[in-house]
């Protein structure tokens, strides 16, 4: 796990041996699942380090504790005197929840993924890794999103490779409290998602905190988007299951008369 530990150095953090034997099981299983039905297209040793595990690991670089100091907080993130509680949406093979949750043994993770198959890889991973702080729930954002036990009741959430950010908001924001952030890596194209998705952003009660440049590699360019919680989720919000893939938010059109 050579490349992962010069990864994680440039982002400003040590990993331990005990840090790397988990993460050289992790890749272990999730290569002999893999053969069994598709968790992921990426399976070279060198490149699940780098495009999974060093990737999701920039998630601390917005998380209280974590090397990002540069990242702004204008709300404190993390309520006094209780773990912080983190949600990955659409988590499929666990990126980015399972990397930070083997870091953060304080934090607690709600890994949320649908697919059946899927999820039963995660809970197989969290038994194997003995990540005590990790749950995982089989069922749609969207209906978790009206759960009286979820609604707004994480400090953070994230999710990658998932969605542009016009249905990721629709995803996570309602899951987000106030105070709280909406964490996501994009890749180069980023700028115009978040263009496309300020009205989404707006409506659900977020707000643009930063999009980082992490790196620039040849052709591949990784930002780190930060939005924050200002304001409670309209009721409504998120529409049944798939209206925000199929339909996304967007700002009326202006009308003419005449």
């Amino acid at each position: 796990m050579e490349l992962l530990a010069e990864g994680a150095d440039r982002l400003g953090f040590a990993l331990d041996r005990n840090h790397l034997a988990q993460f050289e099981r992790y890749y272990r299983e999730l290569v002999s699942w893999n053969q069994r039905f598709n968790l992921t297209a990426v399976t070279a040793y060198e490149q699940v380090q780098q495009r999974h595990f060093v990737d999701s690991l920039t998630c601390m670089l917005a998380l209280p504790g974590g090397p990002g100091q540069d990242v702004p907080n204008h709300l404190p993130l993390q309520r006094t005197g209780q773990p912080l509680r983190c949600a990955d949406v659409g988590s499929g093979a666990g990126f980015p929840g399972i990397p930070l949750a083997i870091l953060m043994h304080d934090a607690r993770f709600v890994l949320i993924e649908s697919i059946q198959k899927k999820a039963g890889f995660l809970e197989h991973i969290v038994r194997t890794l003995g990540l005590a702080n990790v749950r995982v729930m089989c069922v749609r954002a969207e209906d978790m999103g009206h759960s009286p036990d979820h609604r707004e009741n994480y400090d953070v959430v994230l999710a990658r490779a998932v969605s542009a950010i016009s249905t990721l908001a629709e995803y996570c924001l309602p899951l987000c409290r106030v105070g709280g952030r909406m964490i996501a890596p994009k890749g180069r194209e980023v700028a115009a998602e978040l263009e496309e998705g300020a009205y989404a952003v707006d409506v659900l009660g977020g707000r643009l905190l930063c999009s980082k440049l992490l790196f620039v590699q040849g052709d591949e360019e990784r930002r780190l988007v930060v939005i924050e919680k200002m304001a409670h989720t309209p009721e409504r919000f998120p529409r049944n299951a798939g209206i925000p893939a199929k339909r996304p938010l967007q700002a009326p059109k202006a009308t003419t008369e005449g």
